[in-house]
């Protein structure tokens, strides 16, 4: 693993520190009136989702880690557990479900998401960033509601509630943000 200076870390890095394996949030750097130049940066652990604000000066040496991304198929749940699948290898791969958190409504069957792997090790799922959903529950449409930025309440067929421009109707598919869990467009 290349080991990195502190000034050299950026927003997305994966660092080794303090013995886990940490995400690079947010990297501000501070030149003080008197002292050296440092990094404030604000890690986020990515096996159990801890936060934790470090410095890091110029001299610092970290450990930089490369995670393997891989695209597999889910293709059921079970008992608290995500089956993937390797479409090049068919091997299946068990992944926590908690580990997509609030997003888990959005993996349908047969989906391809991007699993970033730490060696043997599933450290993240990220799903495609746009899927389609199906309003099941909204207000109606009112005639000549034009009013530019107003929203109403929509429940989508995966349970989730979201906020749709008025002109959306029930039964009606839309296409959903999966990263801000918000409306983009009309399927």
């Amino acid at each position: 693993m290349p080991r990195i200076n502190g000034n050299e870390i950026r927003p997305g890095a994966i660092l080794e520190h303090d013995g886990g394996l940490w995400a690079a949030v947010k990297v501000n750097h501070v030149k003080p009136g008197k002292g050296g130049a440092f990094a404030q940066v604000e890690l986020k652990n990515l096996r159990d989702g801890r936060k934790l604000n470090e410095r890091f000066r110029s001299e610092d040496k970290v450990e930089q880690v490369r995670l393997d991304n891989k695209d597999q198929q889910f293709l059921y749940e079970s008992d608290g557990k995500l089956i993937f699948m390797d479409s090049e290898t068919y091997e299946q791969t068990e992944i926590d479900a908690d580990l997509l958190g609030d997003r888990r409504p959005f993996l349908q069957d047969g989906m391809i998401a991007t699993v970033e792997y730490y060696g043997d090790e599933a450290l993240n799922v990220s799903l495609p960033q746009k899927v389609v959903c199906k309003v099941v529950e909204t207000e109606p449409v009112v005639k000549g509601q034009t009013a530019a930025n107003s929203f109403k309440p929509a429940i989508l067929d995966n349970g989730v509630r979201i906020m749709v421009p008025p002109f959306i109707a029930q039964d009606e598919d839309i296409v959903v943000h999966t990263e801000f869990m918000e409306y983009s467009e009309r399927a």
